[in-house]
């Protein structure tokens, strides 16, 4: 698990995260431990808001590219939480070969997330 939390530029504020090896061994990630380059990117044709919806992330030693299952997994919370942001399935692979799946959640993109 890895993660990153952006300030208003857009510009990492915290990140960190933990690797768990085969044999169960738990290493924590630091937060110049992990590493997000955004790649392609899909526009949803509801809100008009463009996400990074594939990424090259690096945990450590550990480089895997994130792929979604279906580009469309944005949720249109505005009734209930007042945000609108991309969260679904992804391919983890490594050298274009799938390893496994995961998550991914992307907030931010649309609208400045209004933290209470």
């Amino acid at each position: 698990m890895a993660f990153r939390m952006r300030d208003a530029t857009g510009q990492a504020r915290w990140a960190g995260g933990t690797a768990r090896a085969p044999d169960g061994r738990v290493r924590i990630l630091a937060p110049g431990d992990v590493r997000f380059e955004p790649g392609r990117r899909w526009r949803s044709a509801r809100t008009a808001i463009e996400y990074p919806v594939e990424w090259r992330v690096g945990a450590g030693d550990l480089a895997l590219e994130l792929v979604p299952l279906m580009d469309d997994q944005e949720s249109d919370s505005r009734a209930t939480t007042g945000s609108v942001y991309w969260e679904g399935a992804v391919e983890a692979r490594r050298g274009g070969q799938r390893i496994g799946h995961g998550y991914l959640e992307l907030t931010g993109y649309g609208e400045r997330l209004r933290l209470r």
